[in-house]
């Protein structure tokens, strides 16, 4: 099954997350299918590339509760 998810990347205190389409046994950190966007809490900027976010929820992937926010 698939997820939509943030995944947290860069440094301490300055924490960026990217939206992946990922395998639900991965862990957080783990390999991603594709990169469909990002998320910086700190300047408050959102990307987002909708038609792959349409194409994976075609398929049955699964929103992530957070991700259900932006």
């Amino acid at each position: 099954m698939i997820k939509l998810r943030l995944k947290r990347c860069g440094k301490k205190q300055r924490a960026i997350y990217r939206i992946v389409a990922i395998d639900v046994r991965s862990r957080r950190e783990g390999k991603d299918l594709r990169r469909v966007g990002f998320y910086d809490p700190i300047n408050n900027q959102t990307y987002s590339n909708v038609p792959a976010i349409l194409y994976f929820l075609e398929k049955g992937a699964h929103p992530q509760e957070l991700f259900m926010i932006f």
